[in-house]
C-alpha cells in the first residue's frame, strides 16, 4: 500500500472517544476525570489495554507518565512521539486531550491493519496532570520530564485538600521507578482540538501550529481592615475590593492595548473572612496573562506589577504579587512543522499555520525534542465547557495528518 493512499479508522476513533467519554461522565454531555482520581484511572487503565491489544508495550515513570510504544525496525533509533493527556476539567470535555492520545492510538491502530513497519519506534503517552485543575501548576508530568520541574517537586504538588501528585500516583498503582531521564526522541507530536474560534471561523480544517503564547500565572494579594459592613462609613474603610476593581479595569485595558493577542483572565477569588457583612480583610485573586510575543510578554508583567503597587497605595492597602507560573512563548522544531504542512497538503486539507493561544504539554516537550502541533476546530471555539464539540469529520482529518507527518519522521534517518 503507498503512504499517500493510507488513511485512518475514522469510525473506530470516534468509537474510542466516545467510550473514553463515558468515563467520568457528566450530566450535561461532558466529563470530570481530573488528575489522579479514581475517574483517571479507569481511563489509563482502559488506555493501557487498548494499546497492550495493539501490540504494545507499556511503561510507566517515575511521575505517572505513560509510553505505549510500538517496536520499529531498527530499536537503536530515537522514537516518534506522539501525546497529549487523559485528565480534564471538573466541568470539561470529551476532547481536550483526549483526542490527541486517542489520534495517537489510531495511528498504531492504522499501521498495524495495514501491517506498515517503521524504521523508527513510535510511542503514544499520556502526560500527567496537563489540566493543573486539581494540582497546579498546569504541565506538571511533561514538565517533570523535561526537567522543567524536579521529581520532588511534582510529587509534593497538593491538591485543596492537602494530598500530594506522589501520594495518589502511589494510590491508584501509577507510581513506578522507571527513569524520567530518557529523553533521546527523533520527533513529537501532539494532536489537539483549537479550544478557539480561528479555524471555524476562517472554514479551515487544519491548523499548523508554529508555537504557543507565552503564559504567566499569579496570585496578586490586597490585605486592608475588616469592618463592619453597616455603621463604617466608605469614606473610612480601608476595603481591598475598592482597590482591585481600579486594578481589575487597569487590566482589562492593558491586555486590549496588546491585542489582538494580549490575554488576561481572573479565574479564582478568595476572600477572608467571607462573610456577607463584614469588609473583607484580604483578597487573593488567581491571574493568567498571556502573549505570543515574549518581550510583550515582558512588559505586560512589568505592567502589571506597576499598576497593582500604584493601585495599592491610592487606596492605602498592602499588597503582594506572588509568581505562581511562567511558561515562555515557544517556537516549535521548523522540520516538525514542514511534516504538518506536506501531510496537510498532501491530503488536500485547507489549513493555515497558527500560534496556540493555549498551553499544551508540547511547550515543555519542545525544549528537549522537536516538536510540532496540529490543531482542528471545535464547536464554537468552546473548551473547557461541557458543552465542548468537535465534527468526526475534522477529527478524522486531523488523525490522518497525524499520520502521515508520523510517518514521515518515523521512516527519516
Amino acid at each position: 500500500m503507498q503512504n499517500d493512499k493510507l488513511f485512518v479508522n475514522g469510525e473506530r476513533l470516534w468509537s474510542s472517544l466516545m467510550e473514553m467519554a463515558e468515563v467520568g461522565a457528566t450530566s450535561k454531555g461532558g466529563c470530570n476525570r481530573q488528575a489522579l482520581t479514581d475517574e483517571d484511572k479507569v481511563g489509563r487503565d482502559m488506555f493501557v489495554g487498548w494499546c497492550t491489544d495493539a501490540g504494545c508495550t507499556v511503561r510507566v515513570d517515575a511521575m505517572g507518565n505513560l509510553f505505549a510504544r510500538r517496536t520499529g525496525r531498527d530499536e537503536s533509533l530515537p522514537p516518534v512521539i506522539v501525546g497529549s493527556h487523559l485528565d480534564t476539567q471538573p466541568t470539561g470535555g470529551k476532547f481536550d486531550g483526549v483526542y490527541g492520545v486517542l489520534a495517537g492510538l489510531e495511528v498504531v491502530r492504522t499501521l498495524n491493519d495495514a501491517e506498515l513497519a517503521t524504521d523508527r519506534a513510535l510511542e503514544v503517552v499520556v502526560w500527567t496532570n496537563e489540566e493543573g485543575a486539581r494540582f497546579s501548576p498546569a504541565m506538571i508530568g511533561s514538565g517533570v520530564w523535561a526537567g522543567e520541574f524536579s521529581l520532588e517537586y511534582g510529587h509534593g504538588r497538593t491538591d485543596k485538600n492537602g494530598i500530594s501528585i506522589g501520594e495518589e500516583l502511589e494510590r491508584l498503582g501509577y507510581l513506578d521507578e522507571v527513569s524520567i531521564d530518557e529523553k533521546n526522541v527523533a520527533a513529537a507530536f501532539e494532536l489537539h482540538i483549537e479550544q478557539g474560534p480561528i479555524l471555524e471561523h476562517e472554514g479551515l480544517t487544519i491548523g499548523v501550529l508554529t508555537g504557543v503564547q507565552g503564559m504567566n500565572w499569579y496570585d496578586l494579594t490586597l490585605e486592608g481592615s475588616a469592618c463592619h459592613a453597616g455603621p463604617t462609613p466608605m469614606g473610612d474603610r480601608r476595603d481591598p475590593m475598592m482597590g482591585l476593581h481600579s486594578i481589575l479595569k487597569r487590566y482589562y485595558e492593558l491586555a486590549i492595548e496588546n491585542g489582538p493577542w494580549g490575554r488576561i483572565t481572573f479565574g479564582d477569588i478568595r476572600l477572608d473572612p467571607g462573610s456577607r457583612n463584614t469588609v473583607p480583610e484580604k483578597i487573593v485573586l488567581s491571574i493568567d496573562m498571556r502573549h505570543p510575543d515574549q518581550a510583550v510578554l515582558d512588559e505586560m508583567d512589568r505592567r502589571l506589577h506597576f499598576i497593582a503597587a500604584e493601585e495599592a497605595d491610592r487606596f492605602g492597602l498592602g499588597y503582594s504579587i506572588h509568581d505562581e507560573w511562567q511558561s515562555p512563548a515557544v517556537e516549535f522544531d521548523g522540520d516538525c512543522i514542514a511534516a504538518v504542512q506536506r501531510a496537510a497538503d498532501l491530503l488536500g486539507y485547507s489549513n493555515k499555520k497558527m500560534v496556540s493561544g493555549a498551553g499544551h504539554d508540547s511547550v515543555y516537550v519542545s525544549r528537549v525534542a522537536p516538536t510540532g502541533m496540529i490543531f482542528v476546530p471545535c464547536e464554537g471555539g468552546l473548551s473547557h465547557n461541557e458543552a465542548e464539540n468537535a465534527k468526526p469529520e475534522e477529527l478524522e482529518a486531523g488523525c490522518n495528518v497525524l499520520l502521515h507527518a508520523m510517518l514521515e519522521r518515523a521512516n527519516q534517518h
